[in-house]
Parts: structure tokens; sequence; C-alpha cells
């Protein structure tokens, strides 16, 4: 399954998904500028992303919990911003598309 992901600098990356892991995982794994700092615990928006290209819609609703982080995060988008911690790569997310967001 592949991830489309732009990192901070615009430059683009194809990522290879793995089943269970989360978008966070490929990121950080792929060498992208992620954080990441609480390891994926929904604790923090070092991970924060925007999912783009109508995936957004196609992703389940964010949890309370990913919703008050992302209260906390900077430049969030109403219609974008998730927590790449919270989206898990399965054949539903296959081809999904997202850009890293600014520190």
């Amino acid at each position: 399954m592949k991830i489309y992901a732009k990192d901070r600098q615009g430059k683009d990356h194809v990522l290879e998904g793995r089943d269970g892991w989360s978008v966070m995982e490929i990121l950080r794994d792929g060498g992208l500028d992620v954080a990441a700092e609480c390891g994926g615990a929904c604790a923090c928006a070092t991970c924060h992303v925007y999912v783009t290209d109508g995936w957004f819609e196609k992703l389940p609703a964010p949890s309370e919990a990913e919703i008050d982080m992302l209260d906390m995060a900077l430049a969030v988008e109403p219609n974008s911003s998730r927590l790449s911690c919270q989206i898990v790569c399965s054949d539903a997310t296959d081809g999904i598309k997202v850009t890293v967001a600014p520190e």
C-alpha cells in the first residue's frame, strides 16, 4: 500500500505502508521530519499532517483525544489536519496523500 507524502520543503515521497502500522511510523521510518515525540500515543501533536485530495473524508472521524491534541497544534486546518499516529495503514488507506504540517 502506498503513502504519498510531501515534506516541509515541498518534496514528494512515495512510501510503502505496512498493514497495521500508523502513517506516523511510515513517515518517520521514511526519513520525513516528523518528531513523533510521544511515540504514537496521541499525547502530543508533533506528527501533525494535512490529509489531502479527498482522503480526509474517507478516514474515520478523529477521537476526542486527537481533537484535544490538535487544539494545541500550530496551523491546524479544520478539513485536513490529523495526527498521523492515529491513521492506521490498511487496504482502505492505500494511496493516501499527506503533507507534513509546519512545526
